[in-house]
């Protein structure tokens, strides 16, 4: 993972919330669209890498999207994930070395 990088996460339940939410994420600020994942009970989750500040506005952006077509479950920023934390997020998220 590049040195200073965030991970940002938003949760919505249901898939129009999801997609709002990432269109949001990216045309918000310069974050990279790095992946999602789908759990039961129709939770997805979208993930965005990127500088703390792109970020946590990337971020913002989602939830506030999601909130108004969707259903928000959760969101969260890790400034700068530890290394050894890459290993249980999901692997199409992983910052490529």
């Amino acid at each position: 993972m590049a040195k200073g990088e965030a991970l940002g996460m938003v949760e919505t339940k249901g898939l129009v919330g999801a997609i709002e939410a990432a269109d949001q994420m990216v045309k918000t600020a310069g974050v990279e669209l790095a992946g999602y994942g789908n759990a039961e009970g129709g939770l997805i989750s979208i993930y965005v890498r990127g500088d703390v500040g792109s970020v946590t506005a990337s971020v913002e952006a989602g939830v506030a999207a999601a909130r108004r077509v969707g259903e928000l479950v959760t969101y969260h920023i890790i400034p700068m994930p530890f290394e050894d934390v890459e290993r249980i997020i999901p692997e199409v998220c992983r910052r490529k070395k």
